[in-house]
Order: C-alpha cells, then structure tokens, then sequence
C-alpha cells in the first residue's frame, strides 16, 4: 500500500474559532473544573467559568495597550497555567501568539521576535526580561514586554476593564478556521528555524477529529492530563488544544525532576510525554528494585509483561502466562501504576520512535502507550495508534482528515487538515516543502496492509558506508538510548568503512547502577574509562545490533566526557540531535574510531 486516506469526520463551522472555545465550554458546564494549579505544594481547581473570566480580562487588557487584530503575541515560559490563558486570550482578540522556548539564547528570542513582527512579549520571569533587553535594539516592533512573576497579567487585566464585549466579539466575527493561530519556529537542528504559519482550523478541526477516533481517551467522563512538556512544542501546544475541545481536565507543571509525585497528587487518566519519559520510568523502577534486592523479580515481571502484551498481538494468552501477570500485577504492575497516578489507562507518545519492547512492556503493565507521529508543519500528530486497534513497533493509521503517501525513494508525504499553510517570509522553503498540495517531511517510512504507518528512518539522516551501505541511525539510537547508563548517542559512519557510535553516560542514572552493580561512588569521569561500564555499555551496543544487518552493526563506540545537551548546543530545544554541530565539535573522536 502507497497511500492510507482517513476522511474527515467532523467539518465544523468554519467561523468557528480558538477564541470562541472558552465561552463555549463555559455555556455548556460553567462549574466543571477546566484547570487546576499547583500551588505550595497542593492543587486549586479553576471552573470554565473562571478560565473564561481570566481568558476576556486578559483579552480585552490586550485590546488596550494597542494589540490589533493579526499583531503577534511572543510568549517565553515555562509550562504554567498562565501560558494557557495567554494563548487563549491572545486568540480572543484576534492575536497570533509566537511561542519561543524559555531556555532560548539572546539570538534565538531576537530572531524569532524579529522575524515574526511580534509587537509584544510574555515572559515568566526577571531573567527573561534581560536576556530581551540584550536584544532590544535588534527587535524595533516589540512595543510590551510583560513579566508574568511580577503580576503584569494582574495589571494588563485591569488595564483592559474599560473595554466593551462587543470589541472581542466583533474581533471573533472576524476571525474564522482559515485564520493565522500561530508561528511555531522549527527547532533548527540546521540553519535558522523556520516560522511555521499555523491556522485556527489546523489546530481545532485537527482536535476536533482526534477525539472522534480517540474519544475513549481524551473525552470520556473524568478525562484529565498532567502537561509537562515545554509548551512552546507542537505536540504540548496541540494537546492544550485538544484538551480545551474535548472539555477534558488539564494541569500544569515543570518540575520534570519530580514528576512523578506530581504524577501521585494530580492523578491524570492519560498522559503525554516523549520516549525519553518512559525509558526513565522503566529504568527508575528497576534500579529501586535492585537496590531493594528485588532486581530478579522485576527482570521477570517485565520479561512477563513484554510476552503478555506480545501474546494479546497474537490473540490469544497461554493459561500460564495469565496465572504469571496476575501474580506479577500484584507484586510489581500495580506499584508502578499508582507511582503514574494510579488512574492512567493510556499514554501517547510522540517526538521520537519508542521502542517495541518499551512499548509491549507498559501495556503488558497495564498502561496502552498510544505512539503517534507528526512535526511542527503538521500541528504534531498526523498518525496515532488507537486503543481498538494496537500495533506496537507502529506509529498507527493517519488521524480523519489526513492522508499519507509513500514516495518510491520511501519518504512519507502528507495532504489534509494538519498541513501547515506556509513558512513565514519564505516563499522559497514554502513551494519545496508543500508539492502540489503533499507535504515532504523528510523521514522515511513504509504503510501496512490496514494503513498504519512505520518509520525506518530520515532520508537526510541516511548514512552511506564506504562499501555503500544504507544505513538509518534511528533504529540503533533508539535501542541503545533505552540502557539506563546510556544518555544519548549518535551513529557515525558517513563514508568510512564501518558503523561507529557515539555515547555519553546518563548522570542521573549512573549512581544508583552503580551501586547496584558494586562500583561504589564513581564519577562520569572515571566510568567514561571503567572496564566493568564499558563492558555494560558493549552489552547495550550487543543487543542493539541486534535489530540490524552486520553490514549496519555498530563495530566500535566511545564514550564522551560531556553529554549532549541544548546548552551545548548539541540538542535542539526538543531533545532532537544537531548532527552536524556534533560532527564539528567531536571530529577528533570520531576520526580516532576510524584510525
């Protein structure tokens, strides 16, 4: 099959608008709780009702200090309440809010501002305010600049009370579907990033006919999510969306540190995060496991897991292996889902592959982790799992609305509801990526029988040995990543004779393996060198070669001082890998691989 075409399933008014959803969800329940924010250590429930209060205050502060309708509104925070309300109000009077992550460099926050015209600016904090003034003279159109911890908002609000509704609902008459919502700048692993011009409908009509597939999910009485992805992404930005569409709780926080306690308290239904997330969950438990002297138990707990899973795929569960999870699900699964909250019957996850056994693990565990797939020019997800129907190793069948095509060079196109409009100022990159209404993403992909779609790489990610070989990265990266003492890694091998990796050790995790293994205290320094690390990580390397030909196996590895990090400059704000920056600044590390 070349092409999986999922109609749309709910048209929607198309003078309907972001900006209206408030009011709406108000009308229909003005007591159900909407929100609910973490404050000194407990949560406060804010109603739709009062999310709709907030969201015109703002709106109508926003009309008087001189926003019109189509000015940008840049936004520089952490994931918090007050980014939700800042969007929707921005959208209620008929502003284009620009996200801009809120650990961004002076020259990012300049470029973004800049190129998208933004005429003011939210940010979180004191810090941020300076990190904008270092740039002021570089952004002439920026005319605000207010600071959520000093109580701005508060006074913006008040600003605003002379204001009349009838001015925002002149500005939502005309705002429609086809309207500009935002300008998501692309992470930028090359280049400048590109201000992707997203509109109402991308984001509402997308949401709209996710939860008619996903309605079990994100719509079912008592739905609610924890959000603590960086909301200047696609994939948080649309889920705040669909959250408010399909009138489903919604929480905030940044403590990623700690997020499982806020996991406990808040108790979400389902959750959202990115591979990484899981792979730390899994590994965390198994560490507390084998520091209790319990490691065996879970080894086997999770080999049952991963072969229960396996055998629903299968259709049928052998006697035996029932009788195993039941008794594992008291000892091991339970623990591990009251540590998600207790209530979490599905995850999605996107932003990168998961691994299948990571995937058959969690819902041998008895939380369905739904792997979608999507980038910022689609408003995050063109293709979900869904839980009638789950294909682990598979990121689903396209959303209704979305069509998805296979090239003959195996590169994934897509035409729907999701595709953006265009780059901003940039005609050129425009007409490139969008084909006669396909867009070329650039990854490569191939479609089974019942249209569900499988990554296999990124056509310009494909390394080409000396002997010829094609080889994708991603395959290795993913199941090397998964090791709790690996960080991240890159695959090298462009040109030379071989396939290489990359690797740094993961921080956080390398006390408790450690210990657990007989090592005692020891630095990143010394096991980067430690024969009993390095023989651990050959193990990881063994068994990700596994999923490969010898020709793409990895052959050699080294372990760096320092890891990948955006600090660096090594990851993009979305964790994604700049390649080409690592092949800069580890040259004589790669080149050793190879001498």
């Amino acid at each position: 099959m070349q092409d999986s075409v999922m109609p749309r399933l709910v048209e929607g008014d198309p003078r309907d608008s972001l900006g209206r959803l408030p009011q709406r969800n108000a009308d229909n329940a003005p007591q159900r709780v909407a929100f609910a924010i973490k404050e000194h250590g407990s949560w406060r429930d804010v109603t739709t009702s009062q999310f709709l209060d907030d969201v015109r205050g703002l709106a109508k502060g926003f009309v008087a200090a001189g926003i019109e309708p189509g000015d940008r509104v840049a936004i520089m925070a952490r994931t918090r309440y007050e980014w939700t309300l800042v969007d929707f109000a921005a959208w209620m009077a008929a502003a284009v809010p620009v996200p801009i992550y809120e650990t961004s460099s002076a020259e990012q926050v300049e470029w973004i501002i800049a190129d998208s015209g933004a005429s003011a600016l939210v940010v979180e904090t004191a810090a941020h305010a300076a990190t904008v003034r270092q740039v002021a003279d570089g952004v002439p159109t920026l005319q605000h600049t207010w600071v959520i911890d000093n109580g701005d908002l508060t006074s913006v609000s008040e600003r605003g009370a002379e204001v009349e509704d009838s001015e925002l609902e002149a500005r939502l008459d005309a705002t429609g579907r086809d309207s500009l919502a935002t300008i998501i700048y692309t992470s930028g692993t090359t280049g400048r990033p590109k201000g992707c011009e997203l509109t109402h409908d991308n984001f509402l009509g997308l949401a709209e006919n996710a939860i008619a597939k996903l309605g079990d999910v994100v719509a079912r009485d008592g739905a609610s999510t924890l959000l603590f992805l960086p909301l200047a992404h696609v994939f948080a930005r649309f889920i705040e969306v669909l959250c408010v569409t399909a009138e489903a709780k919604m929480g905030h926080s940044a403590d990623i540190a700690n997020i499982l306690d806020d996991f406990q308290a808040f108790q979400p239904s389902f959750i959202l995060a990115v591979p990484r997330v899981f792979e730390k969950i899994y590994n965390k438990a198994n560490e507390t496991a084998t520091a209790e002297g319990k490691g065996a138990i879970f080894g086997r707990a999770a080999d049952t897991a991963v072969a229960y899973s396996e055998a629903l795929d299968k259709g049928s569960v052998p006697l035996g292996l029932k009788i195993k999870h039941a008794v594992f699900d008291k000892l091991v699964y339970a623990k591990l889902r009251t540590k998600m909250g207790g209530r979490v019957q599905y995850a999605v996850s996107g932003g990168a592959p998961l691994g299948t056994r990571l995937g058959h693990f969690f819902r041998g565990v008895g939380v369905t982790i739904l792997e979608g797939y999507g980038l910022t020019e689609t408003t995050a997800p063109l293709s979900v799992n869904i839980p009638e129907k789950v294909k682990i190793g598979t990121v689903g069948p396209p959303l209704p609305g979305v069509s998805v095509r296979i090239e003959e060079d195996g590169e994934i196109l897509v035409q729907g509801l999701n595709v953006l409009r265009g780059y901003r100022g940039n005609e050129q990159a425009s007409a490139e990526a969008v084909v006669d209404g396909w867009f070329h993403t650039g990854d490569l992909g191939e479609l089974d029988e019942d249209g569900y779609l499988r990554i296999t790489g990124r056509k310009k990610e494909i390394l080409v040995t000396a002997g010829g070989k094609n080889v994708a990265p991603a395959v290795l990266e993913d199941r090397l990543r998964a090791h709790p003492l690996v960080s991240q890694c890159m695959v090298v091998g462009d040109g030379k004779p071989f396939i290489a990796a990359l690797v740094t050790i993961d921080e956080e995790m390398l006390p408790g393996w450690a210990a657990n293994n007989g090592l005692g205290a020891i630095t990143v320094a010394q096991a980067r060198t430690d024969e009993t690390v390095l023989a651990e990580i050959q193990r990881a390397v063994d068994d990700a070669n596994k999923a490969v030909s010898k020709a793409e196996s990895i052959r050699k590895f080294a372990v760096l001082e320092e890891d990948f990090t955006e600090e660096n400059g090594t990851l993009t704000p979305s964790l994604k890998l700049k390649r080409n920056v690592v092949m800069r600044d580890y040259e004589d590390q790669v080149e050793a691989l190879y001498g």
